[in-house]
């Protein structure tokens, strides 16, 4: 009986030894060759792995084309803007703070245009990148923060300006581009379309007037940077968003026209600041309802208050208000001139002004409309330049 049961083990031993080393474990049990004892196929395939690749030359679309060319075209010319300002900390006393924004090359001297938020406050020095990588230090040659600009100027050699549009003629629907340093990541594009073309107010409560609305992506780090038309030409200057509390893009972006910089670009070169044209004149705005409690012979206008002595509107003869009275809790002077139109445009508030001013220097002579007693009558007025209290 021993040779038995010494063949027992024998046979069990060779058994395990030929199952452990024949077959391999599969999915669903111990697999044979490429099929498991339990019927269904291994997952140790041997068969080759083919992929499929792309033609080593990919193909463009039209639209795609156009995109890399903006992107080329335009990439060179935008920089990207680091200001350092000391600030107090309590624990570590002073110490150096960062801001980032965009910015782009005007001419190949040097001048770069970015917003004035972006090298507000910058005590110890502005320093500007550029595509390739080179750093630069950068001086201040003008600043205009009404319109939230800021002219800047380095010394670098082979620059690369922009083109500069015509933003009077934008249209609602036309496609734009925005390239900038998002969150500092640098030669960012974005692209999407004109949404609206309205007049806002910036975070200081300055109008910003036929400021271009986009839903093209813009978040920290883009203001200051160009917004293109579809030919790679700068329509406009990136500025702000409406986030609702939320620090990135929320589709509702909004860029500062390029004929509003136009404007004052001779002026932020020449004095360092703008020379804003004025009217001279502080004035309270009538609508109908009120035009018709008192008395006025227009539906619309701009009562006047108050004429600054000496100033554009004081040489012309105009006048300002004699009798007070109240709006509600709000005193107003009676009896002045209404101003109901400047160079044939009806003006009913502060931003039609500010639009009116914007095409204007200080020393143009402009065709004021207005309104005395019962009499409409039109006057030649030189601007004046502004100063804080004016208009």
């Amino acid at each position: 009986m021993n040779w038995r049961r010494f063949l027992l083990v024998v046979l069990l031993v060779g058994g395990f030894w030929y199952v452990t080393s024949h077959y391999s474990p599969g999915v669903n049990g111990f697999s044979l060759g490429h099929f498991s004892l339990l019927g269904s196929r291994s997952s140790g395939s041997n068969s080759p792995l083919n992929l499929t690749e792309a033609e080593a030359s990919p193909s463009y679309d039209a639209e795609e084309q156009n995109n890399i060319a903006v992107y080329k075209r335009v990439l060179p010319s935008v920089v990207n803007i680091t200001s350092t300002t000391l600030v107090f900390n309590f624990f570590y006393g002073t110490v150096p703070q960062q801001g980032q924004g965009s910015g782009f090359i005007l001419d190949k001297g040097g001048h770069v245009l970015t917003n004035y938020h972006v090298i507000e406050g910058a005590n110890r020095g502005i320093e500007v990148q550029l595509s390739n990588k080179r750093r630069y230090s950068a001086t201040v040659v003008g600043t205009d923060k009404v319109h939230d600009l800021a002219l800047l100027q380095i010394s670098a050699p082979d620059l690369e300006p922009v083109t500069l549009a015509d933003s009077a003629q934008l249209q609602v629907g036309q496609k734009v581009y925005a390239i900038g340093n998002p969150f500092g990541l640098s030669g960012t594009m974005t692209r999407g379309i004109i949404s609206s073309i309205r007049s806002i107010r910036n975070e200081d409560g300055e109008p910003i007037e036929d400021a271009i609305q986009t839903d093209a992506a813009i978040n920290p780090g883009n203001s200051g940077g160009p917004l293109l038309n579809s030919h790679g030409e700068v329509i406009g200057i990136n500025t702000m968003i409406a986030s609702n509390g939320a620090e990135q893009s929320s589709g509702i972006g909004f860029a500062i026209p390029i004929n509003t910089a136009k404007a004052v670009l001779a002026d932020l070169t020449r004095y360092g600041h703008v020379k804003r044209p004025s009217l001279g004149i502080s004035f309270y705005p009538i609508g109908p309802d009120l035009a018709a409690q008192m008395g006025l012979n227009a539906d619309y206008g701009l009562l006047i208050q108050r004429v600054t002595p000496g100033g554009a509107a004081d040489r012309a003869g105009l006048r300002g208000g004699r009798e007070q009275a109240y709006v509600g809790n709000t005193a107003i002077l009676l009896g002045g001139d209404l101003l109901v139109a400047i160079d044939g445009q009806q003006v009913t508030d502060e931003q039609d002004i500010s639009a009116v001013m914007d095409k204007h220097q200080a020393g143009d002579v402009v065709s004021v409309t207005i309104v005395r007693g019962q009499r409409e009558m039109t006057i030649k007025l030189t601007l004046g330049e502004a100063r804080q209290a004016n208009t």
